[in-house]
Order: structure tokens, then C-alpha cells, then sequence
């Protein structure tokens, strides 16, 4: 397979950056995008051109550090796919593929395809530890929760912080993020009574990051790859609401 990338290259965070085309001829179908990312950066470096810089891990869908905009979407146009799990196959012959950083003011870029997400951090720190004793180690099946609650505390926990539902979002909102976080834990019994102060937290922490707000367009959604529901952005809000007012009265 050939074909034409357009891809952004930034060599610092102050630096101006810029679009460069690249070749990338006989790239197996069956390669990923990443692999045949690092077909160009061989041939790059062999004649001794700088290769493209771009994040990533695990290369299994899990850490969420290869955080790609693909044709002006985070991840690529297919539902449900990391970077990293996409494949070639999925374009055409002499496709040209723009590819691109996350695109977010609180994403600002480090190199090329690099951004720093350290805010996302910061958020998940401003809502603390689960301070309480929850006592030593049990049988799993022994603490009740209606399976609806465990089933939904775990979808929230699929969340794997790459930040897509932001570079998706036309006001750079992390809502989406910051609400999967608070309700992992806001429909497990471990996680009650700490509940307003974690969602207070972290709430605020996305604010003080620059994070826009919920446009209510769902973008996020859409390019989220583990699908993950806008719904929790609604529980979070009514959160943070009975949050707010205990903490005027208290």
C-alpha cells in the first residue's frame, strides 16, 4: 500500500509549527497505524532525517498515550478504536492521511505529535485517596452492589485518560473525563463518603486547567474509544450541585 502523510511537525513547545509530507510506500495492510508510522521513521532515520516524534505504550488500547488526530479526528473515524488499534487496511491506496497532535490549549504540544496531558493528572489528584479504613482484604462477591451499579461503575472505569473527548470537543471540555472518574467511584460503597469532596475537587481542578464547558453535542462521546456515555456527565452535574449546596450550609 502507498500512500501520502501530512503530518504536523513542531520541534518544541515555543516553536513554530508546520505541516510536511512524507511518503509511505509498501506498508503492509496488515500493519498498524503506529507500525507504519515506524516504517517511516526507519527510512527517515536512515537518511538521516529527524524521525517523527508521537506518544505511545502499551500499543494494546489500554494506556491511551497514543492520542493521534487522523483526518481531523482524534483516533481516526472508526468508533470505538484507539490509535494504536487501528489498521492500515482500513484506508485506501494513495490515500493522503493528515495526521495531527491533540488539538486543546490545556494539551499544549511538546514535540510533533506529542502533547502534554498533565492536567488530566492533576485533575484525577484533586480528588484525593480513599482515606477511610475499608478494612482488609475480602471475598469480591461478599460486599453487595446491585449489578447495575457495578456494571456502570465499571464502564466509567474504562476510561483510559487519553484525552480524545477533549481534542473532540469544540470547547476543549473534559467533562467527560473528569465525570467517568467520579463515577467509578460514586457507585461503589468504598466511594461514598468521600463523594462531594472528590467531585468539588476535581471539578474545580478542571476549571482551574482551562478546560471548556460540556457543549452538549456529544462529540465526546463519538470519538471516545471505549464508548463511553455522556450520561455520567449528567450524574456528575447533579453531583456537584448537591455537593455545592451541603458545602454552603454545612
Amino acid at each position: 500500500m502507498n500512500l501520502t502523510l501530512k503530518v504536523w511537525r513542531q520541534t518544541g513547545p515555543n516553536a513554530k509549527g508546520k505541516i510536511e509530507t512524507y511518503d509511505a510506500k509498501g506498508i503492509p495492510t496488515e500493519a498498524s497505524f503506529l507500525e507504519m508510522l515506524d516504517i517511516v521513521n526507519e527510512r527517515l532515520i536512515e537518511k538521516g532525517d529527524e524521525p517523527i516524534h508521537f506518544d505511545h505504550d502499551c500499543r494494546e488500547g489500554i494506556c491511551g498515550s497514543c492520542s493521534l488526530t487522523i483526518n481531523g479526528v482524534p483516533h481516526s473515524k472508526e468508533r470505538g478504536t484507539t490509535t494504536c488499534q487501528l489498521h492500515m487496511r482500513k484506508f485506501s491506496e494513495n490515500d493522503t492521511i493528515w495526521i495531527e497532535p491533540f488539538r486543546a490549549n490545556p494539551f499544549p504540544v511538546i514535540r510533533d505529535l506529542i502533547v502534554n496531558r498533565s492536567a488530566f493528572d492533576r485533575i484525577i489528584a484533586a480528588g484525593g485517596y480513599i482515606d477511610i479504613r475499608t478494612g482488609s482484604s475480602v471475598d469480591s462477591n461478599s460486599v453487595p452492589i446491585p449489578k447495575k451499579d457495578a456494571d456502570t461503575a465499571f464502564d466509567a472505569a474504562a476510561c483510559i485518560g487519553c484525552g480524545a473527548c477533549v481534542a473532540s470537543c469544540k470547547n476543549a471540555s473534559a467533562m467527560l473525563f473528569v465525570s467517568a472518574k467520579i463515577s467509578h467511584l460514586g457507585h461503589l460503597p468504598q466511594g461514598q463518603p468521600e463523594r462531594n469532596k472528590r467531585v468539588l475537587g476535581m471539578v474545580r481542578q478542571m476549571d482551574a486547567e482551562g478546560f471548556g464547558n460540556c457543549t452538549n453535542q456529544y462529540e465526546c462521546e463519538a470519538a471516545c474509544p471505549k464508548e463511553i456515555s455522556v450520561d455520567h456527565i449528567a450524574r456528575m452535574n447533579r453531583d456537584y450541585a448537591k455537593a455545592l449546596l451541603e458545602e454552603a450550609f454545612a
